[in-house]
């Protein structure tokens, strides 16, 4: 297989409001580097933001494709192989967060939105860094995969430093990550509660792996409380209702993956301090919780709900990103070339 190096393709970037196509060349392969042609990438909410805000960044971070190239030194993915990543792409490899699985918090990380500019994964290609692209297993379709590299990593280490077997586990939303964390949860061996505004979506919800379903509006008729609370939604809840002993159990682990843009994480101290409540952030997954993510998912058959659209250029993006922001994708949108 001849090297793509040197050859034209186009990324995407926001512009006076819309999207447009701009031309980057393939750069020759460093040492570590791994060149992808992108087949899928999925359509996330922080690649809209971004688009928002006018970042002039390449678009996308949640892609799925061939290796056509490779640098001298790399030994873990060859030509042909099937990889995915975007959103963290490369840590010092040195620092105490990189010596201990976290390179993901590394001082020195390069992470979507935060250098790369020229790489995204809307665009036809992508350069990669070795340790940072990862095989996807047979199990998962290419399609299936894409929002993996993003909201299932997110959603997954949340869920895997926090969970325990048995314990209740409260799910705030089943949107784009909701859908993901209660399949997550329900395969770690969690007992999966979901607070959803909707009454509509509470066959969808057991059918992910919900064992109940409670009226966001009347989080208090929840059987028993949970241990974990883990927000997915693009809403913070009425926190008045939610902690307290009948809800929230004591030592209970508030986890925010959703980030909304309403204002800052205002939460009642008394109720902080008195029942020992702990709030538990999280990114995405260190690179070898990104391995640990897909080979889960494809031991346990745990999928996305995804639209598949062919990307014919700007205008489909435009047109993704304005029924992202209606809330009309069931659950992840997923481009493909």
């Amino acid at each position: 297989m001849a090297s793509p190096a040197g050859k034209e393709y186009s990324v995407y970037r926001p512009k006076d409001g819309k999207v447009v196509a701009d031309t980057v060349t393939i750069p020759e392969p460093g040492p570590h580097d791994v060149i992808v042609r992108i087949t899928h990438s999925g359509v996330c909410y922080t690649d809209f933001e971004f688009f928002r805000f006018g970042a002039p960044l390449a678009l996308g971070h949640e892609g799925v494709g061939i290796v056509e190239a490779v640098g001298s030194a790399v030994t873990s993915v060859k030509l042909g192989d099937r990889v995915g990543g975007g959103f963290h792409n490369d840590s010092c490899g040195q620092c105490h967060y990189c010596t201990t699985g976290q390179d993901i918090y590394c001082p020195e990380r390069t992470i979507y939105g935060f250098g790369g500019y020229n790489n995204g994964t809307f665009g036809a290609y992508f350069v990669g860094k070795e340790g940072y692209v990862h095989k996807i297993p047979d199990a998962l379709s290419s399609a299936e995969a894409a929002p993996l590299q993003c909201a299932g990593a997110t959603v997954y280490t949340a869920l895997v430093d926090t969970v325990k077997p048995r314990h209740r586990v409260g799910i705030i939303g089943i949107g784009g990550l909701g859908h993901l964390a209660i399949q997550y949860a329900a395969k770690m061996g969690a007992e999966v509660v979901v607070f959803s505004t909707s009454k509509d979506k509470e066959q969808e919800a057991l059918g992910f792996g919900a064992s109940e379903f409670v009226l966001l509006s009347e989080p208090e008729s929840v059987k028993a409380p949970v241990d974990v609370l883990v927000l997915t939604g693009s809403k913070y809840p009425d926190w008045a209702k939610f902690l307290n002993t009948k809800v929230l159990a004591r030592l209970g682990v508030i986890v925010p993956l959703a980030a909304p843009t309403q204002g800052p994480l205002s939460l009642p101290a008394d109720s902080l301090f008195w029942n020992g409540y702990q709030v538990q952030s999280s990114l995405v997954a260190s690179k070898a919780q990104h391995n640990d993510m897909l080979e889960f998912s494809a031991r346990h058959g745990i999928k996305p709900t995804i639209q598949v659209t062919k990307l014919a250029g700007p205008e489909t993006i435009d047109s993704v990103f304005k029924k992202l922001q209606a809330g009309k994708v069931r659950y992840r949108a997923v481009l493909e070339y």
